[in-house]
């Protein structure tokens, strides 16, 4: 311990001897530090309102429907809504919310023009705490039951058929006769989303309506289940897999939507190799600082050497000293990256930019997301590789010839 001490005492002592380096090495860690960890938040939360937007169109965390609905997303591919063992099972406690929908390819037409779209049977209380549309109802009302024969469409829509709140339009389909199944309805709300395809690509009624129309009785698209968190559906989707059968395709959310799933994965990955890439970047400024203390102090470290100061010691020296100027740099760095991230969890508005965000998927209002795992992994990262990356000129000053050290010009 005394040794420990000391050791500590003199790497403390050696790292302001030459100050204006030291402070130079420690600005280029803290804003090392400060990139990795800002923009990691900035890409976490861009992934993060990409997933949750994705999500909230309609997916939910895990999903049931028939074999060939996703092959065949029309009517003839229903299955029952949910009872027995499965309804006991969206009753637990891991389930946060579900809901039952009718959902099949349809057009719209008004008395300007026609557009596909997909027409969404819903039943509005549950879909209250499952999907985006029910809070992004800007105009109007929501639907009120599964009987409402009212229709709720996106603002871009709207524009596009040249119609409005209170207007009537005709949604057509196929019913499982494949006969064209046709119904006016009456614009009762109209929706706004973060996504301008989403305005334009949905259409919603209550349940029980779209079902007669289509002639389907008492049978459902699809059930959509939300858990508490969408990095951790694995247990609520066996238990809803377990719970469904055979009889249906049950998939999580990343399997429903492989590209979100794919940004999820890639982006977890990204963070790591960005970490690393930007250490490998400050590693060459940490030890060339060091190699330059190293040689410096050839005859000081000579003449420990011949004190008695073991070579273990000189090693464990300079690296302590690579150490205390990473955590240094490191401690002001996050205290930085905090102060900066803290006042932009509001958002930061990159509508400049909004129609690029908008074809990867993401809103033109940017919300960083900090996380502590993030925050610790690139402090681990740092240390760690910093660790490694001052071993060699500690090596290099541990192996010195005490008497050629000493004498040395």
């Amino acid at each position: 311990m005394n040794q420990f001490k000391m050791i500590l005492r003199l790497a403390w002592r050696n790292l302001w001897r030459n100050h204006r380096r030291t402070l130079i090495m420690i600005a280029a860690i803290v804003i090392g530090a400060w990139s990795m960890i800002f923009m990691t938040a900035l890409m976490r939360g861009m992934v993060d309102d990409m997933v949750a937007d994705g999500i909230s169109v309609l997916p939910g965390h895990v999903q049931i429907h028939h074999p060939d609905y996703r092959d065949d997303p029309t009517i003839a591919n229903v299955i029952a809504p949910p009872s027995g063992e499965l309804l006991e099972a969206l009753g637990g406690a891991e389930v946060v919310a579900w809901a039952t929908r009718v959902r099949v390819p349809a057009v719209i037409s008004s008395e300007r023009d026609t557009r596909g779209v997909t027409l969404v049977g819903i039943e509005p209380l549950r879909e209250r705490d499952i999907s985006f549309v029910a809070g992004d109802v800007v105009e109007g009302e929501f639907l009120t039951s599964p009987d409402d024969r009212g229709l709720v469409i996106g603002r871009k829509l709207v524009e596009k058929l040249e119609t409005g709140l209170g207007k009537r339009v005709v949604v057509m389909s196929q019913d499982q006769e494949n006969e064209i199944a046709d119904r006016g309805f009456r614009i009762v709300g109209i929706f706004e989303s973060k996504l301008a395809q989403y305005e334009e690509g949905f259409v919603f009624a209550g349940e029980t309506v779209v079902q007669k129309l289509l002639g389907v009785g008492d049978q459902i698209s699809e059930v959509a289940i939300l858990g508490s968190d969408y990095r951790n559906v694995e247990t609520l989707f066996r238990s809803i897999e377990a719970a469904a059968g055979d009889g249906v395709e049950t998939l999580p959310w990343n399997e429903i939507d492989s590209y979100l799933g794919s940004m999820l994965a890639v982006m977890d990955g990204f963070v790591i190799v960005f970490i690393v890439v930007v250490f490998l970047a400050l590693s060459f400024g940490l030890v060339n600082t060091l190699v330059m203390a190293v040689f410096e102090r050839v005859r000081e470290i000579g003449l420990m050497l011949a004190l008695g100061m073991t070579p273990r010691s000189i090693l464990g020296q300079i690296v302590t000293e690579s150490v205390l100027l990473l955590i240094i740099g490191l401690v002001i760095g996050n205290v930085a990256a905090i102060a900066t991230i803290e006042p932009l969890k509001d958002g930061i508005d990159v509508s400049i930019v909004g129609e690029g965000m908008e074809m990867m998927g993401a809103s033109s209002v940017l919300y960083p997301a900090l996380y502590l795992k993030d925050i610790v992994m690139a402090n681990l990262i740092v240390i760690i590789l910093g660790f490694f990356a001052s071993l060699s000129p500690a090596w290099r000053a541990s192996k010195y010839d005490p008497i050629r050290a000493i004498t040395k010009v």
